[in-house]
């Protein structure tokens, strides 16, 4: 049912075996079984909020960004037309589509995958230079630092 957010999760990267389908369940379990009560677009709000953060959690960091409130108010105007009903697992489908492809996702990972791959050999270096330029020859000293920067990744997993 919502396998365009696997899908989705696949193209990010290291999430591909992650199945976000009983969380989006369990999420709309939570918040829309109801079907007697009135939603505040505030209360709607914070309730989609949770879901995105619960999906990120999974996700194991900051994937998605959280949406804007006029994308969040075009998608659920745009799949629930029945203001007199509850939220159909269907439409509350759609919604999160709507405002995930929206809002996108964040560039964390491969910020940090930079950052210490290449910006911490070439700081490493720099400060090599200046304190003892001829301790470790530069041919030793650039590969380890970028090992030991691509150990620190796994052991974060960041790769």
């Amino acid at each position: 049912m919502f396998s365009f957010l696997v899908d989705f999760s696949e193209r990010i990267g290291k999430e591909e075996n992650k199945d976000l389908t009983p969380l989006i369940g369990k999420c709309y379990d939570k918040y829309f079984v109801d079907p007697s009560k009135i939603w505040s677009s505030a209360e709607f709000y914070h309730a989609i909020c949770e879901t995105v953060e619960e999906m990120n959690k999974m996700l194991g960091c900051t994937q998605f960004r959280v949406p804007k409130t006029s994308t969040l108010e075009v998608a659920y105007h745009n799949h629930h037309p029945g203001r007199e009903k509850s939220l159909s697992k269907e439409e509350f489908q759609k919604i999160l589509q709507d405002i995930i492809l929206d809002s996108g996702v964040t560039g964390k990972g491969i910020k940090d995958i930079f950052l210490f791959i290449f910006g911490i050999p070439i700081v490493t270096t720099f400060i090599k230079q200046r304190a003892a330029p001829n301790a470790v020859p530069n041919d030793i000293f650039i590969p380890a630092v970028t090992s030991g920067s691509v150990f620190l990744l796994a052991k974060l997993n960041k790769l």
